[in-house]
């Protein structure tokens, strides 16, 4: 009896296990495109992304490919970039105090509108990475407001207009990718 109970379980167990790989394969062969992670040399092809600097409100060559957005550290600039490298539209912001790294992330979450981490109502706030414990994404204050930043806060909100924040809102949906160029 003890035999026939151990070659039952062994059989369910194999069962079980076969079925765990298979819906895994699934899972995997199933991932939309745009949430897979990126290859090993997109990393280093964003930090050789650089603004033209003749041209500034130019997509900066080399940030990327396929739908996106783009975020400049040093030309304060935002583009909205849709399929063929189609920028739909750019626009400057106000950074917080705490920038992301450069590199390649996606839009991790969304809200509608929240208090920001400077005490403003903002809206339309679009996450897509954090910096030793501080949120860092895309918002607008409600009042239209630019931050007034004390370099003594860490703040990650990094403002655009209520105009720009409703179209970034539109774009910039849960697993978008944004690209941080220098």
């Amino acid at each position: 009896m003890s035999g026939t109970s151990s070659m039952i379980v062994t059989g369910l167990t194999a069962a079980a296990l076969a079925t765990v790989g298979f819906l895994g394969h699934q899972a995997a062969a199933n991932v939309p495109p745009g949430l897979r992670h990126p290859a090993s040399g997109a990393a280093a092809a964003v930090r050789q992304a650089l603004p033209d600097m003749d041209r500034p409100t130019a997509l900066p060559v080399r940030s990327g490919t396929g739908e996106r957005v783009v975020y400049s550290l040093k030309g304060d600039r935002v583009w909205l970039v849709e399929a063929g490298d189609k920028v739909s539209r750019t626009f400057g912001v106000s950074p917080g105090t705490v920038d992301p790294a450069r590199g390649t992330y996606r839009v991790t979450s969304r809200s509608g509108a929240v208090t920001g981490s400077d005490g403003v109502p903002v809206e339309h706030v679009v996450r897509f990475t954090g910096v030793d414990g501080t949120a860092i994404g895309f918002s607008a204050a409600v009042d239209g407001s630019a931050p007034v930043l004390d370099p003594q806060e860490r703040t990650g909100g990094i403002r655009e207009t209520r105009a720009d924040g409703a179209a970034m809102w539109k774009f910039a949906t849960i697993g978008r990718t944004v690209v941080v160029v220098p």
